[in-house]
């Protein structure tokens, strides 16, 4: 079982460059909606072992927030070989995440 890795700028390098497709939710601890997303982004860790599941707080990681060009959260992100190929803001249910991992 995985869990979700708590990202930040140490750890981002080796986050992006694990070789597994990878998930970065950003999120605040205030924001309603992020705290809705969060079950759902752990729910994809626990079930998914071959994906990295990440989460940046952007009141802590603004400079990795200002990297992705985060405006509005949540945000997810998806990485695959260390490219950004999907990202997007707002509420999305399990199975579209899950679809733009696969």
């Amino acid at each position: 079982m995985m869990s979700v890795l708590s990202v930040n700028k140490n750890n981002f390098d080796s986050v992006k460059n694990s070789g597994k497709t990878v998930l970065l939710d950003f999120y605040a601890d205030w924001c309603g909606p992020c705290r809705m997303m969060s079950p759902v982004v752990d729910e994809i860790a626990e079930e998914n072992a071959q994906y990295v599941v990440g989460k940046i707080n952007v009141d802590q990681e603004a400079e990795l927030a200002q990297q992705f060009r985060v405006m509005t959260i949540p945000t997810l992100v998806v990485i695959k070989d260390g490219q950004i190929t999907h990202q997007s803001a707002g509420i999305k249910p399990k199975q579209e995440i899950l679809s733009l991992l696969g």
